[in-house]
């Protein structure tokens, strides 16, 4: 396996099997979409699939992964998902094309400076410790939706630190229908379908306006009150441009929605995840409990033990391994080009999924294995196999942010808690846009010390 792209080298291209009339592989899409995308590496480096309507590309190589990540000024940040995405999420640095995108990275790039970490990390901890102070032995929560509530309290408090009831606000009904209603869209991008006056539609269409008064009522404060307040907002109503521009009330807006949206979801499914593979692996999870007793003895985590927490940080990295939360992602094609010495039409869409390439036994030895001492020995993965948060240009800028919260937050809950899913209910990811778990119960036991 090379680990970095070549062109001399020879990829194999080929069509994925089992396309229906007028439907070509959705249903196949829709109906298993891991266990799918997971088999197209098995039929070739470059995999030509149908999607409705929709012909597309698969990316199943690290090498062409890497090269596709890399080459912005050729694969444009696009396609049905990002299309999809950008519908409901406005034109934040997520899903902005690339002729915004190097503006706004700039602009934004203070905002998550590593200076400013420790700082956010403070809030991080006292959110964390807050939201499970109320937790009580014995009691049975619904582990996605605590999650959720966590990280929706982590996120809106970074985001809004000064606003009274930052914790409180309503972003955690709003989020949770936008982003299954965009689940919806990506997975059957049907044109039109979107507009029909469904009641899914209609909850979709009344969140996105929801959000946006919250958003605008906050940005009218911030911006009357005329002052620094040391959280996200702040930055992004201080930024500028290389011309002194400021971010104007729709693109703050955007930039919002976008990190509620990575700092919720996302972090949320992570956690999730994490407590279902330490139960799963009592010896692992056991390993953890010595290290947090260690080092903590009990109280919740703060930003300046995570360096003597590099088990928690290892659990984190494979977790997101497993399932990582942006299980399929798509690129444009900007003109005419050639990968793996093959042809691309220009305005093509490119799939690539890092849970297919963090599945590849060839790359990640027992890959269905939870092992999070594989990374002792794989610090730093070959370009193009572990991609959780992307690569290149378009790497998350909250990368940081996010993996530090999941850390603070394994630390503080398992440091007291154990979390127990019920037994006898797989715990199986919903067929979505993010690879987050369906709704799954677990109990909670005091630990004692």
């Amino acid at each position: 396996m090379t680990t970095q792209y070549h062109p001399t080298a020879r990829y194999t291209s080929a069509t994925a099997p089992g396309a229906l009339p007028l439907l070509g592989h959705a249903p196949a899409f829709v109906r298993r979409p891991f266990g799918f995308i997971a088999g197209l590496a098995a039929h070739g480096d470059l995999v030509r699939l149908r999607l409705g309507p929709l012909d597309a590309y698969v990316a199943c190589h690290p090498d062409l992964v890497h090269r596709l990540l890399t080459e912005d000024h050729t694969y444009h940040k696009g396609g049905v998902v990002i299309d999809k995405a950008r519908e409901a999420f406005g034109n934040g640095l997520a899903t902005c094309p690339a002729a915004d995108h190097r503006r706004q990275r700039r602009m934004l790039q203070p905002a998550f400076h590593r200076d400013r970490l420790p700082g956010y990390a403070a809030m991080m901890a006292e959110e964390i410790a807050g939201t499970t102070a109320h937790w009580r032995d014995g009691h049975v929560i619904d582990v996605p939706a605590a999650m959720y509530r966590l990280t929706t309290a982590v996120t809106a408090r970074c985001l809004f630190a000064a606003h009274e009831r930052a914790g409180s606000l309503p972003v955690h009904e709003c989020m949770d229908v936008v982003t299954r209603g965009v689940a919806r869209r990506i997975m059957l991008p049907i044109p039109g379908a979107d507009r029909i006056p469904t009641p899914g539609n209609r909850r979709f269409r009344r969140a996105e306006r929801n959000l946006r008064e919250i958003t605008k009522r906050l940005i009218s404060d911030y911006r009357a009150a005329g002052t620094d307040r040391d959280d996200l907002l702040s930055m992004l109503l201080g930024a500028l441009d290389e011309n002194g521009t400021v971010l104007s009330d729709t693109e703050v807006h955007d930039q919002v929605v976008t990190f509620l949206l990575a700092g919720t979801e996302t972090t949320a499914a992570t956690l999730s995840w994490a407590w279902t593979l330490l139960a799963a692996n009592p010896a692992i999870r056991d390993r953890l409990h010595a290290e947090l007793d260690t080092v903590l003895d009990g109280r919740p985590a703060r930003y300046e033990d995570l360096p003597a927490l590099p088990l928690t940080a290892r659990i984190v990295s494979e977790t997101l391994r497993l399932y990582p939360v942006s299980w399929v992602l798509s690129r444009t094609v900007a003109a005419d080009a050639e990968l793996g010495g093959h042809r691309i039409p220009a305005g093509a869409t490119i799939l690539f999924s890092p849970y297919l390439l963090h599945r590849r036994a060839d790359l990640f030895p027992c890959p269905d294995r939870f092992d999070p001492d594989r990374w002792l020995t794989t610090a730093r993965p070959a370009p193009g196999t572990y991609v959780p948060f992307g690569l290149g240009a378009r790497r998350c800028i909250g990368e940081a942010f996010a993996t530090t919260e999941a850390a603070l937050a394994i630390a503080t809950v398992a440091a007291r808690w154990t979390v127990t899913p019920t037994p006898g209910r797989p715990v199986r990811p919903a067929r979505g846009s993010s690879m987050s778990p369906r709704p799954f119960t677990a109990t909670l036991t005091r630990r004692a010390r």
